[in-house]
């Protein structure tokens, strides 16, 4: 069956840096732009970053820009989010996701798969 499996969670100090993963499997994820998203605690989910299918193209939110890199390798169906300059406010839980689709990509609704999340705290 369809699974997106995220890890590489946990805490880190204001200014540190975490990497997250995600491994999907029962699907052909090289087909598809992969994604992550955040959810902070009383917050709507939102975007964070994509990479598309044969990783030619990377988008990132504003809040995000400069400091974290989405990067994929479909031969071993994983996907990351290197993340650097980490900020109190980028406390949440990191969500994975994957659509086929190759537009609405900060949409949650365009998204047909998605992880259970890793959570990622940022200490002051």
């Amino acid at each position: 069956q369809v699974q997106l499996e995220e890890s590489g969670g946990g805490l880190v100090q204001t200014g540190g840096s975490l990497r997250v993963s995600c491994a999907a499997s029962g699907f052909a994820f090289s087909d598809f732009t992969a994604t992550w998203f955040r959810q902070a605690p009383g917050k709507e989910r939102e975007f964070v970053a994509a990479i598309t299918a044969s990783a030619v193209n990377t988008y990132y939110s504003d809040f995000v820009k400069g400091r974290f890199t989405i990067s994929r390798d479909n031969a071993k169906n994983t996907v990351d989010l290197q993340m650097n300059g980490l900020k109190p406010e980028d406390t949440a839980v990191y969500y994975c996701a994957a659509t086929p689709s190759s537009i609405g990509l900060d949409q949650r609704n365009f998204y047909q798969y998605w992880g259970q999340g890793t959570q990622v705290t940022v200490s002051s």
